[in-house]
């Protein structure tokens, strides 16, 4: 069965959420809607790096997606507001911007509320996807094989890091990314979804980070990383249950592969990737090396537009919908 599909925003997820709607056997593109002056008449195959010419030119009016009527639309970019207006026109949301909504029953209830206002208006259905690839499904289907847990780690590791991570920076100075309150924010909501699933009660979240200074000047993509700066970042979100951490997300972010070698490493022959560590009984460990960051949010979200699509109104997890898998991929 195709699909109609829009794509709304085209930042770094955006663009490559493009890419892999084109390419997909099951989805046929309907618009797209960027803020971007610079992309206003482009063709979208075009933009989107695959060598071709669809005939869909890229526009800041969402009124001609919208009256295209598609199915599901990505939403990469823009507002709340925005992606309420989608939701009402009755199209479905795959989207990654509200990080809060991993977790729609701890989010901001005010928030909650106007999103499934539009959701009922429309009859459509919203799933907000974890940061990560792996940081929800997998961890509670690998729990399903323990006798007795005692605490949850979900590791992602990444290489040179942009802007917000500080790499180059003065060793001193807090990274955005690290600001207090950002890390709960973003990767919070994870935390809570899983504590829920597996009946924890959590007491309190908390937020700790790690630095490591270049031994001497790297050179990376980005440009020069001068001896003593920031180069390696380690950040933690945990949830606490009687002063005992039990469920933690991490990040271990190095600008190159053998600094601060007292943190995690990513598996063997892999510069990112993943890991979920299970202490308990049995002790689990699983390593994943592949893609991270952009390039494994933008896929999640197309993969998961067959079960947006056909899902009820209201707001979902990958947790309430059928389990989203590369369906039409294998060819």
């Amino acid at each position: 069965m195709s699909y109609l599909v829009g794509q709304w925003g085209l930042g770094a997820v955006g663009t490559r959420t493009l890419r892999a709607l084109i390419e997909h056997p099951d989805l046929e593109l309907a618009g797209v809607v960027s803020d971007d002056p610079r992309h206003t008449g482009m063709d979208a195959a075009e933009l989107a790096g695959t060598g071709r010419s669809l005939g869909v030119p890229v526009t800041a009016d969402p009124a001609g997606l919208l009256d295209r009527r598609p199915r599901v639309v990505c939403f990469t970019g823009g507002s709340a507001g925005d992606l309420c207006r989608v939701l009402a026109a009755g199209a479905g949301v795959v989207t990654h911007v509200l990080p809060a909504l991993a977790d729609p029953p701890t989010a901001e209830p005010a928030l909650v509320r106007r999103l499934r206002a539009a959701c009922a208006t429309g009859g459509a259905g919203c799933l907000a996807v974890a940061p990560g690839a792996v940081h929800d499904v997998l961890p509670l289907l690998l729990s399903g094989g323990c006798r007795r847990i005692e605490s949850i780690t979900i590791t992602e590791f990444r290489g040179a890091a942009g802007p917000r991570a500080g790499f180059g920076e003065p060793i001193g100075r807090r990274p955005p990314l690290v600001r207090p309150g950002a890390p709960a924010r973003r990767w919070g909501p994870v935390v809570r979804l899983l504590a829920r699933h597996l009946a924890v009660p959590l007491d309190d979240l908390t937020e700790t980070y790690e630095t490591c200074p270049a031994p001497e000047a790297i050179d990376v993509p980005g440009g020069r990383i001068e001896k003593g700066t920031l180069a390696g970042l380690r950040f933690q979100v945990a949830g606490v249950l009687r002063g005992r951490t039990v469920i933690t997300v991490e990040r271990v972010l190095r600008a190159r592969p053998d600094l601060a070698p007292h943190w995690p490493a990513p598996p063997p022959g892999a510069a990112r990737g993943h890991r979920v560590e299970i202490a308990g009984e049995p002790a689990v460990r699983l390593d994943l090396a592949g893609a991270d960051g952009p390039d494994a949010t933008a896929l999640r979200m197309v993969n998961a537009v067959p079960a947006v699509a056909e899902a009820p109104p209201g707001l979902h997890t990958p947790l309430t919908l059928p389990l989203v898998t590369g369906r039409r991929l294998l060819r």
